[in-house]
């Protein structure tokens, strides 16, 4: 077991809080008025920049200062519950997180995926999901609630803890444009993780603005991209108010099939998904829209499927990700032969968009697309599981008396 810099504290934590919100908590913590610009501008670069945990280090600030830094705040890390390597370098991190108002601590899941120019980051939103995409094992687990904009940002901050991604106190601060993005290990970050994006908006756009401020962690827009299932209204104001890169978890061609697949489809008719994306604010080709397409066989892996699908994204700039099924327990569904995976990208291919097969990570650790799932509610499932062969076994044995 791994464990982060984590205390219990009722003390507010700095990260998360935009400028506005730094410069209302100094000043109610007795920081002069005139001071106040200059006061962020200092512990935003110690936050986001140097990724400093203990105000007795930022060197540039008064040791009054500092003391009534923290006296008043905190930027301590969560707990590291379990961090976890697979065979290929994927990282899968759990994090525990203290309880908010009357409720109870959560768990999240994050994980890192390190290639050979650039490393992303999936990144939770919520603890559990709402939406119950059949082939999806987070779908399995619950909506416990939303993660505030201090736990989102959090799991950037710490994957960059432990991946000493973040600039030494007395070094040059690392840049992270489109052209050096290399400089860094977490130089992508997606919101694909645990939960629905846009069913936490407030929350994920906060977060995703202090990701990208140039000031601080830097990263690129273009580098950020947030997966949605198809909550057809935030998908404009995505688009408007964040400008970050789009994408669909799509899965199917027919609303019949995507009702089942995907069940917000229901309320969000593929038609209406479509208008949305047509219209997201900034499309182009060098700003495509990806669309996730997961390969379940013998349900959406056919011919007929690869051009139903080229037609439905008929004037859209898009790349088409194929993700060969990843298995988890309980589920239902077979991945797609390699080969008719192959055939369907060669289609789509034939037909102009690009169609990379994703290649599955982390399977060993349960790190792979669509099987996040906090390792409490696993084992709650297996304690209730092992309870009821308990009482099964009573109940064979009162049987036999």
């Amino acid at each position: 077991m791994v464990r982060s810099n984590y205390a219990a504290t009722d003390k507010p934590n700095l990260i998360g809080m935009d400028r506005a919100e730094l410069s209302a908590a100094f000043e109610q913590a007795g920081i002069p008025q005139k001071q106040l610009r200059m006061r962020v501008s200092q512990i935003w670069q110690w936050i986001y920049v140097r990724g400093l945990i203990d105000f007795s280090q930022m060197s540039n600030i008064s040791k009054d200062l500092r003391a009534i830094l923290a006296e008043h705040f905190t930027v301590s890390r969560p707990e590291i519950v379990e961090e976890q390597v697979s065979t290929d370098g994927t990282r899968k991190w759990l994090f525990r997180f203290p309880p908010r108002g009357a409720g109870k601590p959560v768990e999240v899941e994050t994980v890192y995926i390190p290639e050979e120019n650039r490393g992303t980051l999936c990144i939770s939103s919520q603890v559990g999901c709402t939406l119950n995409c059949t082939f999806c094992h987070t779908g399995t687990q619950k909506l416990v609630r939303n993660l505030t904009a201090e736990e989102i940002l959090m799991q950037l901050i710490v994957a960059r803890d432990r991946l000493g991604d973040f600039a030494a106190v007395n070094a040059p601060a690392q840049k992270n444009s489109d052209n050096d993005g290399a400089t860094r290990k977490v130089t992508n970050i997606v919101m694909m993780g645990m939960g629905e994006p846009l069913y936490n908006f407030e929350n994920v756009k906060k977060a995703l603005l202090i990701a990208i401020d140039g000031d601080g962690l830097a990263l690129s827009r273009r580098r950020v991209t947030l997966s949605t299932s198809g909550v057809v209204p935030e998908i404009v104001r995505t688009g408007e108010e964040i400008g970050v890169m789009l994408a669909i978890s799509l899965h199917a061609t027919r609303d019949e099939l995507r009702n089942e697949l995907v069940p917000i489809n229901k309320k969000y008719p593929l038609s209406e998904l479509m208008d949305a994306c047509r219209n997201y604010k900034g499309l182009s080709n060098a700003r495509r829209i990806t669309f996730e397409y997961v390969m379940l066989k013998g349900i959406n892996d056919s011919l007929n499927d690869a051009k139903q699908l080229v037609s439905l994204l008929k004037g859209i700039p898009a790349k088409i990700n194929l993700i060969p099924f990843n298995p988890w327990p309980g589920s239902g569904y077979e991945c797609s032969d390699w080969e008719q995976i192959e055939k369907f990208s060669d289609f789509i291919n034939q037909c102009g968009y690009a169609s990379p097969i994703r290649t599955p990570r982390g399977r060993d650790i349960l790190a792979a697309c669509g099987q996040l799932k906090s390792e409490s509610e696993r084992l709650r499932i297996k304690e209730r599981r092992a309870l009821e062969k308990q009482g099964s076994s009573e109940s064979e044995n009162e049987l036999q008396r």
